[in-house]
């Protein structure tokens, strides 16, 4: 050891700390005693952490990957230094593969160390957590106190130092791509909880600290600390967890209390205690979704914990410390005790032993069959279970199971397995939790199979078939025959390579089938681009009804939207320019095909809104996504349906019919929707609804009380204009729904009956405009209703010209109405936008 340099080491971690570049505001009022806290600015904790390997032997510092924006994650691993880290993370592996075993190794050896994880800030802004990483590194690099040694006699110390290095520097919760990496553990989009999930299942820890802020219940009680309220997501063994959790949290909080006169300020000098939603609330702060890292953690054995500092002050930071301090002491004290229960989990995974679960609730295995032409998904879902540490294993020969056949290369993911709750969570069908809870604190299901779009078959039979343990999957695609091609409108993959090749200057056509088709020509860049996609393109004829496809500028606007709807674009394969509502005022939308909206920002004056029509009128598509959205494309007159939404706190998987429609090409007529704060319309016509809640038993998983007032009801429509469409399905929800990405694609590059305006629904309407005094009499809308009626007619025989000549003559009627003051503006807009639509239908 070198305690002679640790002098230094804090004078320059006080220079940071006093530093004028001041990059938070401080909650609450600062004292005049209380020291001024600046956290340390990301550039200086790398050489912060290369001095403290280079003059202490028990510290090694890595980069374990690098974020968003390219920023480097460092990883600190603390331990004496004659322990064999390599050796210990084998012995973990040893311990979870033979868990039995393992309970007789360690009550013969209780001198074995077990891994303890504490993860900074995975919210950039919340600088106490790495800051406290900073002073915890600092202290068990160089003390030799018997408080210090008897910790480092029993731990590992894996330090995630800065999670999110983007937020950080930026001063945001996100991380450099807008993404909250606290809700992205299952779906991994994102390349900092890709890396955390990698630390998790190279150590696997007994404990994971996750350092979060600011929580203030009471001034009594400052602070937050878990195990959870419920619901408790049943694929845990959460008794097992709960053995020893709520003890760890209350040592930490204990540790707190104790030192409460080292704190500068009076919120902690009077402190008692802290929140631990467990022991202190009924709901409200749930563990159910396996997407908080702490959570996931749990999945691996961890006895995680979310710790919430309660402000943003040197107090702050020292509250984190002392909390990790008392839990440190709690696992030294009881690391045999824990072990053995974190044991247990696996063991009963491994033999399929589940007490606390009702029989039948884990399958005894999923079976993922491969679609030949589009294996794109499955391959996704396949890599994504390995990353999380999940067995997987590919079939050598074709077997049968519950009556159906599967090929030779089938997976099947056996449950008799040490994570099996992990395996299970990730491929389950998820619950309706609706009645279990008051509210929730985040989503409620995520199922993969079916907002990925990829199948995962349940089986409580034997699986009797010779299969080797799967690979991480690079599946190449291929190119069959002399062209034309079809490209399946199947995947996410799909559409990403119909992009590719418009970039490349290929003609794309798009059927009324809802498939792609591109021609021979392209020679090796096609070849190489369909090898590249994992798609098998084979030949087939080029339907008569094919269309050539324009390329499109698509926008997307920044707002306060959920973030990864424009992830969903980008991985569609669009390129997408993000721009402010201003941006729209100031210069209009000339330069784009596609607006996306999917939040509440627009600029409120009349030079938006005029833009915003002159760009529909000029042919430009604009897509709304969600609550907000549909509420602010209202507000812009582009739908006059009434817009209705659920409780903010309300998600889940639903079942939705889909109109066979160009918009819901390649969807079942009953298929899956995925909604977020659910938003549903209502007074509007039939000729406008393209997708609708299902009639019955709608709601699959999730959290929704009172959601049968949105049963039947519409979801997806089209607005005033055919170039508008409004969805309440939330699309892109996180980068997780991939399956439902085609549903922005498709409204991209429609087709030709994406025009869904009957002359029976623009009747309908005029009825409706009649009872809100739209019109200057019965007369006027008689009048029209009488021409529609025609219109109707016609359209039933398929008299195209006949539509389209009565259709002018109802325009001509209209103008005229207008021009005498016989009816609203609104009105007069969307009929007349109606008629070009059905003209446009026809010709």
């Amino acid at each position: 050891m070198h305690p002679i340099k640790r002098p230094f080491l804090y004078m320059l971690f006080f220079a940071f700390m006093l530093a004028a570049t001041a990059i938070v505001p401080v909650s609450g009022t600062i004292q005049a005693e209380e020291t001024p806290y600046n956290p340390v600015p990301y550039e200086d904790i790398y050489p912060i952490l290369e001095q403290h390997e280079e003059e202490s032997d028990r510290v090694s510092v890595e980069v374990n990957g690098q974020s968003a924006l390219g920023h480097d994650l460092y990883k600190v691993v603390i331990s004496e230094p004659e322990d064999d880290l390599e050796e210990i993370k084998m012995m973990r592996e040893d311990m979870i593969e033979n868990p039995e075993e393992a309970k007789d190794l360690i009550e013969e050896n209780p001198d074995f160390k077990v891994p303890f994880m504490i993860n900074g800030s995975i919210h950039g802004d919340e600088y106490p957590g790495t800051d406290a990483v900073l002073q915890l590194i600092d202290r068990f690099a160089y003390d030799d106190d018997d408080t210090t040694e008897y910790i480092l006699d029993n731990n590992i110390l894996v330090f995630n130092v800065v999670n999110n290095p983007d937020g950080r520097i930026l001063g945001t919760r996100q991380n450099g791509e807008g993404f909250d990496l606290n809700r992205d553990h299952v779906t991994l989009s994102q390349p900092e909880s890709a890396a955390s999930v990698d630390l998790i299942t190279e150590w696997n820890p007994m404990v994971f600290l996750d350092l979060h802020g600011f929580v203030i219940r009471s001034e009594e009680s400052p602070g937050l600390i878990e195990p959870t309220t419920g619901p408790h997501n049943p694929n845990y063994e959460h008794g097992l967890y709960l053995e020893y959790a709520l003890d760890q949290a209350e040592a930490m909080e204990a540790e707190i209390v104790e030192n409460k006169s080292d704190y500068e300020t009076e919120l902690y000098q009077n402190m008692n205690g802290t929140h631990i939603p467990y022991r202190d609330a009924e709901d409200g702060w749930d563990d159910y979704p396996p997407i908080f890292t702490p959570m996931y953690a749990m999945y691996h054995g961890a006895y995680g914990h979310t710790l919430e500092t309660p402000n943003n002050s040197v107090d702050g930071v020292k509250w984190h410390y002392d909390a990790v301090m008392g839990a440190l002491k709690f696992a030294s004290d009881n690391k045999i005790d824990m072990t053995k229960n974190q044991l247990e989990i696996f063991r009963r995974g491994i033999q399929f032993d589940h007490p606390e679960h009702e029989d039948g609730f884990f399958p005894k295995a999923y079976v993922l069959p491969v679609d030949e032409t589009d294996p794109t998904v499955t391959q996704k879902a396949v890599n994504n279970l390995l990353r999380h540490d999940v067995e997987v294993e590919k079939a050598e020969a074709p077997f049968t199971v519950d009556g159906e056949q599967y090929d030779e290369g089938t997976f099947i993911v056996p449950m008799d397995q040490p994570k099996a709750g992990l395996a299970n969570t990730i491929l389950w069908d998820g619950e309706d939790i609706s009645d279990q809870a008051s509210a929730m604190y985040d989503i409620s299901a995520w199922n993969l199979p079916e907002l990925w779009g990829f199948a995962a078959i349940p089986t409580d039979s034997s699986i009797d078939v010779p299969a080797e343990e799967a690979e991480e999957l690079d599946i190449e695609g291929s190119l069959i025959g002399e062209g034309p091609y079809k490209v399946t409108n199947s995947s996410v993959a799909a559409v990403s390579l119909v992009n590719e090749l418009f970039q490349n200057d290929l003609p794309v056509y798009k059927a009324e089938n809802g498939h792609f088709y591109v021609e021979s020509g392209g020679g090796d860049m096609l070849r190489q681009a369909v090898e590249e996609s994992g798609l098998t393109v084979r030949t087939e004829s080029l339907p008569e009804d094919a269309k050539e496809l324009d390329n499109v500028n698509v926008a997307i606007l920044k707002d306060r939207g959920q973030h990864g709807t424009r992830t969903a674009l980008e991985q569609l394969g669009f390129e997408v320019d993000e721009i402010e509502p201003e941006q729209i005022s100031e210069n209009g939308l000339n330069d784009y095909d596609v607006l996306v909206a999917n939040g509440s920002g627009i600029d409120d004056n009349d030079a938006y809104k005029e833009n915003i029509r002159k760009f529909l009128d000029d042919g430009g598509k604009y897509i709304a996504i969600g609550a907000s959205a549909s509420s602010k494309a209202a507000e812009l007159g582009l739908t006059d349906a009434d817009i209705n939404t659920g409780a903010r706190n309300s998600n889940g998987v639903v079942k939705v019919n889909y109109k066979d429609t160009s918009l819901t090409a390649g969807y079942n007529a009953q298929d899956i929707g995925f909604v977020y704060n659910p938003v549903w319309y209502t007074n509007i016509e039939n000729d406008r609804v393209i997708v609708s809640f299902a009639d019955q038993d709608f709601f699959k998983a999730g959290f929704w009380k009172n959601s049968e007032a949105a049963q039947g009801q519409p979801v997806v429509m089209k607005g005033n204009h055919q170039n508008v469409t409004l969805m309440g399905l939330e699309v892109g929800f996180r980068a997780h729904p991939e399956y439902l990405y085609r549903l922005l694609s498709n409204a991209i590059y429609p087709g030709e009956e994406t025009i869904l305006t009957t002359a029976n629904g623009m009747k309908q309407r005029v009825e409706r405009y009649d009872n809100d005094g739209a019109f200057e009499d019965a007369d006027v809308a008689r009048s029209l209703s009488v021409h529609l009626k025609a219109v109707s007619h016609y359209e039933e025989q398929e008299a195209a010209e006949k539509v389209i000549k009565h259709v002018s003559g109802f325009k001509d009627l209209l103008n005229h109405q207008a021009e005498n003051d016989l009816i609203s503006d609104k009105a007069y807009n969307i009929l007349k936008n109606d008629a070009d639509a059905l003209i446009e239908k026809w010709e």
